[in-house]
């Protein structure tokens, strides 16, 4: 039997810009509860967007950044007669958007020797590009999704 369907908390826009998707963004970057400090490197990466030669409208770099960052295809381990397979699913939206998140700022968090707000910034504006690790991320879950094609036919 499948598991009940989770009642997840609705995440309100952002104050600033409106966007929910910017709130989960700040609530992403958060840590330790502190919610004011992730507000600041959210808005210091917007304006560094801003104000950088090849930026533009932050919330629009953004938007294209969640686009190329988030999979649309991903291996989910199945097993099957004693045996583990790699049955490559559908991302739902939600999750596509959450994996999206979650690879930018992991990727924003592994440059050394920068702050947050820079490196989110350098991050989402190489993802609006179709560059960067959080891109390559997501093509290399694509490629690994192509490879285990063979056993789509176990997908639940």
């Amino acid at each position: 039997m499948r598991r009940p369907i989770k009642k997840r908390p609705v995440v309100s826009p952002d104050v600033k810009h409106g966007s929910v998707e910017v709130e989960r963004l700040i609530n992403y970057v958060m840590l330790r509860g502190q919610k004011e400090t992730a507000r600041n490197i959210v808005y210091g990466a917007f304006a560094e967007i801003e104000n950088s030669k090849d930026g533009g409208d932050p919330l629009e770099v953004f938007m294209t950044a969640l686009r190329n960052a988030g999979p649309h295809m991903e291996v989910r381990s199945r097993r099957v007669g004693g045996a583990n397979y790699q049955v490559p699913r559908e991302v739902r939206p939600e999750r596509r958007l959450a994996l999206a998140l979650r690879w930018i700022i992991a990727a924003a968090r592994s440059q050394k020797a920068t702050p947050m707000h820079k490196a989110l910034a350098q991050e989402l504006m190489l993802a609006a590009k179709e560059e960067g690790a959080a891109v390559k991320k997501k093509e290399d879950t694509h490629k690994m999704a192509e490879a285990n094609r063979a056993f789509a036919h176990f997908a639940w």
